[in-house]
């Protein structure tokens, strides 16, 4: 397994369901914020508020709590607000990490070049 796992997650929502999702994703960054495994955690929208977008990036021990532990109380209000139509994981995520990433219907892109600053 690589050091780090990144991924972006395409959301689809209502407009008239921005303004909700805007705070839930508030009360949701504030908590990852605290995980020291969690190296980027952004949230984008486009210009209609239909589509979302969120990336994120991990030390690859991290995804597990984060999605067992900090995400887990936010589940059932974010997916009331959004269907995720599409997760893209960039790395070498284990057994364990993929088991929670294919329950988003997870594609896995594995690199083969390039390089990271971070």
């Amino acid at each position: 397994m690589s050091s780090q796992i990144s991924s972006v997650f395409t959301l689809a929502l209502e407009p008239q369901d921005f303004p909700a999702f805007k705070e839930l994703v508030a009360e949701i960054v504030a908590v990852t914020h605290q995980e020291p495994g969690t190296l980027i955690y952004e949230y984008s929208v486009n210009a209609d508020h239909t589509v979302a977008h969120i990336f994120e990036r991990y030390r690859a021990d991290a995804v597990v709590s984060h999605i067992d532990i900090t995400f887990a109380p936010f589940a059932e209000r974010f997916l009331s607000l959004v269907k995720i139509t599409s997760l893209t994981v960039y790395g070498k995520p284990d057994a364990e990490v993929r088991k929670r990433l294919d329950l988003f219907g997870a594609v896995y892109m594995e690199s083969f070049g390039g390089f990271s600053r971070l």
